[in-house]
């Protein structure tokens, strides 16, 4: 079968490799729908993990798949079940590092019974949707991190998927007074259609002024304006935007950073300390994984796939999660 991996930095190959087959713990799945990740885009660009290795390491790790076969051993799940993934849970790593990635027709999960790996889905949840739960569930624990409160106003620093999955939370848990933050109108289009309270571009905006419009001002050391909003979830990853969010937060708001900065950022502590502001990184998912799941059955997720393609077009696929003016959530159907 073929399997995506990558061999270099920038360099990624289908290779054919043997069809896998489960040891006595361990179950196959039938991959049916693969998100590409922005940091499949980013494991591209390094060579690997963080950067080349000795092996060429798989890729895809955002997927639903049905259950094909099962070692002599599972008791847990039974061929047929349609499912989605934990890839991280009972050390498979699928796609993060592990010798296994779901960009490929077949994918093994190995100690199934260990628990946490697998979460049947209903029927009326469509296998694309379903493909969605990985990355909904980096966006719940970005929310989660954040500390947000009833009555609380967010603002979001970047639409892309993750983005826009912590606004698509934010709005089934009941808050409406979500400010989003991106550079690209195709992106920011997606989020209104998942329902922010307000879009702003950078280009064209003062970011700032607006959120002090929308959100209110507040007030620093009697005499210096800060936005009112109450929490900020960094999923940008562009840089200075940490510095800017301490500058201009009012005091008491809270930052959670969920967008990975490969390099050092700035920080004025004096700041951050006179503020009191409370900032918190995220990462993963929440400790109940099956929660994405119930959630993917409330939330209308549809307006995020914007593009779907075979596995043998994985390069064209690649091209267009790389170009925000086109690119909501691009899944991969092996």
């Amino acid at each position: 079968m073929l399997q995506l991996r990558i061999h270099a930095p920038g360099e990624v190959r289908l290779d054919d490799l043997p069809t896998p087959e489960p040891g006595p713990r361990d179950a196959v799945l039938r991959v049916q729908a693969c998100g590409i990740c922005g940091s499949d885009l980013g494991y591209i660009k390094l060579g690997g993990l963080a950067g080349p290795q000795p092996e060429p390491m798989p890729l895809g790790h955002e997927f639903s798949a049905v259950v094909d076969r099962v070692g002599a051993e599972v008791r847990s799940i039974v061929p047929g079940t349609r499912v989605v993934v934990n890839p991280l849970a009972a050390g498979n790593n699928i796609g993060n590092g592990g010798d296994v990635g779901a960009f490929s027709p077949e994918v093994l999960v190995r100690n199934v019974d260990a628990g946490g790996a697998l979460f049947p889905i209903p029927d009326e949840l469509s296998l694309e949707r379903a493909a969605l739960a990985e990355p909904l569930g980096v966006g719940m624990q970005a929310v989660d991190r954040a500390g947000v409160q009833p009555g609380d106003k967010v603002v979001i620093f970047g639409a892309g998927p993750i983005g826009l999955m912590a606004l698509a939370t934010l709005r089934h848990r009941g808050f409406g007074d979500v400010a989003i933050v991106d550079l690209s109108d195709h992106r920011l289009g997606i989020a209104t259609a998942l329902g922010a309270g307000a879009t702003l571009n950078p280009s064209r905006d003062d970011v700032w002024k607006r959120l002090r419009d929308i959100h209110g001002a507040a007030m620093f050391l009697d005499f210096i304006p800060c936005a009112g909003s109450d929490a900020y979830i960094e999923a940008s990853g562009a840089p200075n935007v940490i510095g800017e969010m301490i500058n201009q937060a009012r005091p008491g708001a809270r930052i959670s950073i969920v967008a990975l900065h490969r390099t050092p950022q700035p920080v004025d502590f004096s700041i951050f300390m006179a503020k009191q502001l409370t900032m918190a990184g995220s990462m993963a998912y929440p400790e109940d994984y099956a929660a994405t799941v119930r959630a993917l059955l409330e939330i209308d997720l549809s307006p995020m796939i914007t593009h779907q393609f075979p596995l043998a077009r994985i390069d064209e696929a690649l091209a267009v999660a790389r170009d925000p003016e086109r690119a909501g959530k691009v899944l991969v159907l092996p």
